[in-house]
């Protein structure tokens, strides 16, 4: 075990956060107020590119030939601090962890440095590998991974990855990596360990 990859959103912080619902609200703005997209129309676009491309910037690259860097900026422009607050219990656990540690995100970085901030997690992290990894592909997308272990100079058997999403772990997991999946719900075969949040992950991992 060489390098930790922790996804970002409701993997440092548990889910019940809703602080994606804070995007959601400013991705749907943007098709609407920016690319000019009929209201009624958006959910169904919104569900059609995840299913095809993973993630709704994807879908408006192909479709509207927004600038992404136009979007990241809009949907991430969000109080985080209204949601979060420093949480020095996984601050210590994460500190305690001898391996290098990364954040792996479809976020971008700016969004990532700000939760990073609230949390008080600076720091903590090596690197913040984000959506522009692989030129905005999102996971489960394989490239995103393989560009981040080339970054490394890393085989995927070093590396654990820590998510709260099944479909992200599974590429980690074809890939060769260790998984731990983050949170409630259901788990799956190519899950290593599922523990409820990412203080326990760290505790797993010293163990």
């Amino acid at each position: 075990m060489k390098a930790l990859l922790f996804d970002l959103d409701n993997t440092l912080y548990p889910a019940e956060k809703d602080l994606f619902s804070l995007i959601d609200v400013r991705i749907n703005r943007y098709m609407e107020e920016v690319v000019c997209i009929i209201p009624t129309d958006v959910d169904g676009l919104r569900r059609r590119y995840w299913q095809d491309y993973g993630a709704t910037l994807q879908g408006l690259v192909r479709h509207f030939s927004i600038d992404p860097e136009d979007y990241l900026d809009y949907v991430h422009d969000i109080d985080v601090s209204g949601r979060l607050a420093p949480d020095p219990d996984l601050r210590q656990a994460l500190d305690q962890l001898p391996v290098s540690r990364y954040v792996f995100t479809n976020g971008s970085r700016e969004h990532a440095n700000q939760v990073i901030d609230v949390l008080g997690l600076q720091g903590i992290f090596d690197e913040i590998f984000d959506i522009r990894i692989a030129n905005y592909q999102p996971k489960p997308n394989p490239d995103p991974y393989h560009n981040v272990l080339q970054k490394l100079k890393l085989d995927a058997r070093h590396c654990v990855m820590i998510e709260d999403s099944l479909s992200n772990l599974q590429t980690a997991k074809k890939l060769g990596m260790s998984t731990i999946l983050v949170g409630r719900g259901p788990t799956a075969d190519h899950v290593d360990q599922h523990v409820p949040d990412a203080r326990s992950a760290a505790v797993a991992l010293l163990t």
